[in-house]
């Protein structure tokens, strides 16, 4: 038993990876699944599908890597974060779709609860922000819109979990109810400096305790599957968050190095060590890992959309067929042209957390076309990557330099990266193996399973591909940013003098923040 099973359960698809006792990628198995969206701003998973394509690439994987049961060690679970499941306690039978996290359904909530000054005892416990991101209001609104379920709630038929939790559960046939601290961070009903849930944020939003699911290290014993699954039951040992997953699959493991990440959304976290980093610049305080009982801490900029503008232009626009064309597209875009996307297609995120606002372009005119269209969407990521990077700027005060590494799938468009440096006027390093979300729940799973050794060993097995070094020259990078922070606050819904303050480009550098990097 010398191989760990890593299950990638992700926004638009499922996946499971092999990985061999060096943590190389043996085989991968991978299906997508239906996006409903019921309504504007709405996006809802149904949990039959979220279980069944993992199940299905489970088994998919094994056998394309020859393997059986006896060959695993260990599983190792990453998965979207912030989606919401609510599912009976006797039958497992969900009570209602899974509720996506791009889902914006509670924001005239959240602008309510905020009006009553919940704010700040949201941010202080949490280290979020009080936003239709997160757990919390997506599970209240289940509990109020569902027919009886705050009763059922409050008399213990009912169970809550993020996608984790549910897996585990499905995957231990109801045998474990339980969650990690990076996936319970995420809730905005969990207390990052206690470690535990927290008594008057569920009493806020009339949550019962005895929904929630038991919160364990991300390498811990988290339950054993059915046997029918795979022909014996196999330990579940690692747990993580996709994007804190991928921050152990980075190896980011000293204070002050950051991944940024280029999935369905993009996701830069900054390891800030074993204190946590209150933001002034609208970024999030969380947990990156928690290993013996300890957590790890990280500031965390969260863009809703980026590899889905892609997507977008493939399935909505229909002017590519595969994603990959948005590179050859970009490259013969007119170089004139100055035209901007912004995404919003479900409000944005940090670091200007509008959630009522939607997407917009600007800068039309009668010579734009495809490809025009498909640099502006590429260039929308690495702008709103820089808006990230200006508040890390202003946020960081650690003593170790930044190092910024990417992943994803949109970190594989050698144009989107070149662009991306280019943007942030810092080195973009892209590693060997970019399946870093799936390598770090491998990670996690086999270092509990006794495989392989520590963090720090595990950090000199990270190997550079490629490094992307900016040439663009600093007058052009500040005058594109400034046409696109002038497109978002056109775009914004709330009053523009609430935007947050760019970092001035010949400003010096934060404390331990080297010239060149971020």
């Amino acid at each position: 038993m010398t191989h760990v099973l890593a299950i990638d359960q992700g926004t638009t698809s499922s996946r499971a990876i092999v990985f061999d006792e060096a943590l190389q990628v043996k085989a991968v198995g991978q299906e997508e699944f239906a996006q409903h969206f019921p309504a504007s701003g709405c996006v809802e998973h149904a949990p039959e599908d979220i279980w069944s394509t993992t199940a299905g690439t489970c088994r998919e994987a094994l056998e394309r890597a020859g393997l059986g049961p006896s060959d695993i060690a260990a599983i190792g679970i990453t998965n979207q974060r912030e989606t919401t499941l609510v599912w009976e306690r006797a039958t497992g039978r969900p009570i209602h779709r899974a509720i996506v996290w791009q889902d914006r359904r509670t924001a005239d909530f959240c602008r309510r609860l905020r009006e009553e000054g919940c704010e700040a005892l949201v941010a202080e416990r949490t280290g979020l922000r009080l936003d239709p991101y997160f757990s919390a209001t997506k599970l209240a609104w289940i509990l109020d819109h569902v027919e009886g379920a705050r009763a059922r709630a409050k008399a213990g038929a009912l169970m809550f979990g993020t996608v984790d939790t549910y897996l585990i559960w499905k995957l231990t046939g109801g045998a474990a109810h339980v969650t990690d601290a990076t996936n319970a961070a995420r809730t905005m009903l969990y207390d990052i400096h206690r470690g535990c849930w927290d008594e008057d944020l569920l009493k806020l939003l009339d949550i019962p305790a005895a929904m929630l699911p038991e919160v364990r290290d991300s390498a811990a014993a988290f339950g054993m599957t059915r046997a029918d699954l795979f022909g014996r039951p196999i330990p579940i040992l690692g747990v993580a968050g996709d994007q804190q997953a991928a921050t152990v699959g980075q190896a980011c493991f000293r204070p002050g190095m950051l991944k940024s990440t280029y999935g369905t959304g993009c996701f830069a976290l900054l390891n800030t060590g074993e204190k946590p980093v209150t933001s002034q610049n609208r970024l999030l305080t969380t947990i990156a890992y928690q290993l013996g009982g300890k957590p790890t801490y990280a500031l965390e900029g969260s863009i809703f959309i980026a590899g889905a503008v892609v997507q977008w232009l493939r399935d909505g626009l229909k002017i590519i067929r595969e994603a990959s064309e948005t590179q050859g597209l970009a490259e013969v875009a007119d170089p004139a042209s100055s035209l901007y996307m912004v995404p919003a297609f479900t409000g944005l995120g940090a670091p200007w957390w509008d959630a009522e606002c939607r997407g917009a372009i600007y800068g039309i005119t009668r010579a734009t076309g495809p490809a025009e269209l498909a640099r502006a969407a590429l260039e929308s990521v690495a702008y709103q990557t820089r808006d990230l990077f200006d508040a890390m700027r202003g946020d960081w005060k650690g003593s170790a330099e930044t190092v910024l590494r990417v992943d994803g799938g949109m970190s594989a468009s050698d144009w989107s990266m070149q662009f991306l440096a280019d943007m942030l006027g810092a080195p973009v390093d892209r590693p060997v193996v970019k399946e870093t979300t799936a390598l770090g729940a491998a990670f996690l799973a086999a270092m509990q399973a006794g495989l392989c050794p520590g963090p720090e060993e595990f950090a000199q097995s990270w190997a550079l591909e490629r490094r992307f070094q900016p040439e663009m020259s600093a007058q052009t990078r500040e005058a594109r940013h400034a046409g696109w922070r002038d497109a978002v606050r056109r775009t914004l819904v709330r009053p523009a003098s609430d935007d947050p303050a760019p970092a001035k480009p010949d400003a010096a550098p934060a404390a331990g923040v080297s010239a060149g990097s971020v």
